[in-house]
């Protein structure tokens, strides 16, 4: 069983007496009495693979203990079956399971075995009962987001998957644009796909037609397309808690204008540039500085920056980031003060863009164009792999897909 092995590793690097403290996350009340859909903690997910609430698990080189929510007849009849006590150690491989309401008995009993605790305390009333118990801890994350950071094969399967399954959903949005089409029936279509393929999005999508592609997170998504005008759409689903992340730009007509060509493809060019950087040993920096150094070079020579300019006013941000059980995922980016060095299985997105918004200084003809383009990618052996590489973005293959 895949965490087991992930629990195993973990305890490897630490204390030969350690004891590690995982919580998830509770319900969360969205207004009244209706809950948002519950998504597991994504370190309590990778380590235990188990989808309830109110649950923590406690593991040691010598023992794993599951702490869960009872079986309840009258709860399960409005919200489905519960694992429960008695099925817990058979599912979960654990030793021994307890009611989620005896950790304020039991925990102490595991915590006076150990000699030193690993844990990271969130703000949760579980967790504060945990917090009680303990006088002093160990901080969990630089093993367990270590080992985050690099994806086995079952992972970048599921990142495959769901990656592959935000692609379809992209070509299905491009065919559909149309002037007049709301943006929100636009993100409808991912809604649906999503849905269908038994995936769920991995953060709220945007969806930005003309200058809304200039705010970075839009998520109104709720403006008539225009024609003439660019539609920004970032949007991608997760498989098994895996995240895919993808943008794409394209214009609602069908068919870029002059000036939205050579923004589109000065970006294009960063992103592909950047691309080629990602092999091990490479610094994790350096698609960020080739992308911003292709973008400054071509904003100058478009009369749209000048020398001395910050890039900043047109490009306001990082080029890519580390995927995973989050969109945003866990792992750092430097090491002693230094930028790592990618490494094979690490999976980052590159995104490079170009934000133009209404001004006196700037050729009308540029104004409110956004462009953003993103794909993942993970790192091999011998370079990279773009996972999303099947979704157009060449110029031509925008146009004809639209057509």
């Amino acid at each position: 069983m895949i965490h087991q092995k992930r629990r195993k590793e973990l305890l490897s690097q630490l204390d030969k007496d350690a004891l590690v403290i995982v919580t998830t996350n509770p319900e969360q009340l969205r207004n009244g009495d209706v809950y948002y859909p519950f998504r597991a903690d994504s370190d309590f997910w990778y380590l235990t693979g188990f989808g309830e609430p109110e649950s923590v698990a406690v593991f040691s080189h010598k023992s794993y203990t599951v702490f869960l929510r009872d079986r309840d007849k009258a709860r399960e009849i409005w919200d489905g079956k519960r694992l429960g006590i008695d099925d817990a150690p058979k599912t979960l491989k654990s030793d021994q399971a307890f009611s989620i309401s005896l950790i304020k008995q039991e925990l102490p009993k595991l915590i006076a075995k150990a000699k030193t605790v690993y844990y990271n305390s969130k703000p949760s009333k579980i967790d504060v009962k945990i917090n009680k118990h303990l006088s002093n801890y160990q901080s969990l994350t630089p093993f367990l987001h270590e080992m985050r950071l690099s994806k086995d094969n079952d992972e970048i399967k599921h990142m495959q998957n769901a990656v592959d399954i935000s692609i379809k959903a992209h070509e299905m949005a491009m065919k559909q644009t149309k002037e007049g089409v709301y943006e929100y029936e636009i993100a409808s279509i991912f809604d649906g796909y999503f849905r269908k393929n038994n995936s769920q999005h991995a953060y709220t999508p945007i969806v930005a037609g003309g200058k809304n592609a200039c705010v970075l997170h839009y998520i109104e998504n709720n403006k008539p397309l225009k024609e003439g005008d660019l539609l920004l759409i970032d949007a991608g689903c997760e498989v098994e808690g895996y995240a895919s992340d993808i943008t794409r730009t394209f214009p609602i007509s069908g068919k870029f204008s002059d000036a939205q060509k050579q923004i589109y493809q000065l970006v294009l060019d960063a992103q592909l540039q950047a691309i080629q950087s990602i092999k091990p040993g490479n610094n994790v920096s350096k698609p960020h500085q080739i992308a911003s150094n292709t973008i400054r070079k071509g904003l100058i020579k478009l009369g749209l920056l000048e020398d001395d300019k910050e890039l900043s006013e047109f490009y306001m941000h990082g080029t890519g980031h580390w995927l995973g059980l989050d969109v945003h995922d866990v792992g750092e980016y430097k090491q002693a003060n230094s930028h790592r060095k990618f490494e094979p299985g690490m999976v980052t997105t590159v995104e490079p863009g170009i934000y133009i918004r209404k001004s006196d200084k700037i050729n009308p003809v540029y104004w409110n164009i956004g462009i953003r383009i993103e794909d993942d990618v993970l790192v091999t052996k011998t370079g990279n792999k773009v996972l999303s590489q099947a979704l157009a973005k060449e110029i031509d293959d925008i146009e004809l897909l639209m057509r």
